[in-house]
Formats: structure tokens, C-alpha cells, sequence
């Protein structure tokens, strides 16, 4: 069965790897970012006709709520909302931090997310079927230093699903938490660290972590599951990662 997909943050990492595994799924996506260049080269890559480009910026929040009524007639049954767009910043410790790297973080990771599930939820509700995807972290359970806003904004993402769980309990929309670990290949520490290909790249020295590519994988088995079943969380992390010990500071 051919599905609707709406991915934001499709134009990098998670959200290109996840159109492209839902197209080569038979389905078709509205691929929603910020760079239109992006998603026009998406759109050539995999065809107009499985691909629709939709420049968005989920921070602007009259933006989002047009989102439904501004789609194709043809495309405003959405099947699946896949939550991807996010972004960390900054590393340092809490009193350095950039108020600007904040608020940031809240707007598209917390507030952002927020708008374009309430603009999408109220179809799904009335057509009695649906998945929303959200991209949360491991950073959503566990701490590290710098993680402050970043981990906090992602803690949100989690207990916002299972709180529209508990609301959506009796219908056939579902939703899923996914919680990546350590994920290499795209642009998220670049962004992180605004710019520092070189400290970007230190993160995964040494290691082999997940890829965007495995975050689709995981995408792909939820929507494939048959619709009676809801897989509350899913948490990922590669092999060279597990949960950290608890930090203790000796003194000398």
C-alpha cells in the first residue's frame, strides 16, 4: 500500500535518507526544509511524482499552521509525519552557553515540533489512521556535559509522544519516540559546533556509529508494522556506544 509520508528537515542527513528509503517503499513524500536547492535536487533524484518539494521553515509558525490547506489537493491525506527537523548547539558548559544556541534549539526542536503535529494530527484523527514519527535522542535520558537545552529540548520530544499517546489511545493514529544514539554522516555536529568541520569530525574519531541510512531502517520497519501495533520508544545507539557510568569528581 502506497503511503503519504510528510518528512521535515528532508533536505540532509536523517530526513534525505528517509525519503529516499520511503520512496524505494513504494510510498510517496512531502518533503519539507528550509533549502529549497535541496529539495529540488531531491525532486530530480527521485521524481516529481513520488516527490514533493514544500519550502518550510518549522519555526514560522503561520507557516506551519497554512501547511495543510497550502499542499495539492492530491496530497493533503497525510499517512505518516515524520517529526526529523532539529538541530543541536553549542558544547559548552551551561553559564557560557549562547542564549542565541537556546533558543534555537527550543524553537525548532520544542516549539517547532509542536506546530506542525498539532497542523497535521486533527486529519489523521478525522480519517481514523496515522503515524507520527518523532525524532528524539539518547540525549533525552541521558546527560552529558554540554547537553543542557539540547537534551532537555529532546527530553520534550519524548514525553510529548507518549503524552499524545495516552490522547490518541482508542483511535488508529499511532505514534513512535525514536531515540538515536551516536549517528555519523550528516550535518549535525557541523551544525553543533556552527561551522568546525574539524571538531565535527573528532566526535566519531575512532568509532563506527549509526549512520542516516539506520535511522530510515528503523522508520521504514514502524510504518511497515501492521495497524494494530504502536511501538511506544525506540532506542538505537552503535555498538561503540552505551550508557556512560555515573561522573564522580576527585579531588586531590
Amino acid at each position: 500500500m502506497s503511503l503519504t509520508v510528510l518528512v521535515t528537515g528532508a533536505s540532509a542527513g536523517f530526513g534525505m535518507a528517509i525519503t529516499r528509503r520511503m520512496v524505494a517503499d513504494g510510498h510517496r513524500v512531502i518533503a519539507t526544509a528550509r533549502r529549497a536547492d535541496k529539495l529540488a535536487a531531491l525532486v530530480a533524484e527521485l521524481g516529481a511524482d513520488r516527490v514533493l518539494a514544500h519550502t518550510l521553515d518549522v519555526t514560522d509558525k503561520a507557516a506551519v499552521a497554512a501547511l495543510p490547506a497550502s499542499l495539492p489537493e492530491a496530497w493533503r491525506e497525510i499517512d505518516v509525519l515524520v517529526n526529523n527537523a532539529g538541530l543541536a548547539q553549542g558544547l559548552s558548559p551551561a553559564w557560557e552557553a549562547d542564549m542565541a544556541d537556546w533558543d534555537r534549539m527550543v524553537d525548532t526542536n520544542v516549539t517547532g515540533l509542536m506546530h506542525v503535529t498539532r497542523a497535521i494530527l486533527p486529519g489523521m484523527v478525522a480519517r481514523d489512521r496515522g503515524i507520527v514519527i518523532n525524532l528524539s535522542s539518547t540525549a533525552a535520558l541521558y546527560a552529558y556535559p554540554g547537553g543542557h537545552v539540547y537534551g532537555a529540548s529532546k527530553a520534550f520530544v519524548t514525553q510529548f509522544s507518549l503524552n499524545l499517546r495516552a490522547d490518541l489511545v482508542g483511535t488508529g493514529v499511532r505514534v513512535t519516540d525514536l531515540e538515536p544514539g551516536l549517528v555519523g554522516g550528516t550535518e549535525f555536529s557541523t551544525t553543533r559546533f556552527h561551522g568546525d568541520s574539524t571538531r565535527a569530525a573528532s566526535v566519531y574519531a575512532g568509532t563506527t556509529p549509526l549512520t542516516a541510512e539506520d535511522i530510515a531502517e528503523a522508520v521504514a520497519w514502524v510504518v511497515a508494522l501492521p495497524p494494530h501495533v504502536n511501538i511506544n520508544r525506540m532506542e538505537m545507539m552503535p555498538t561503540c556506544q552505551a550508557f556512560a557510568p555515573l561522573a564522580i569528581k576527585r579531588r586531590t
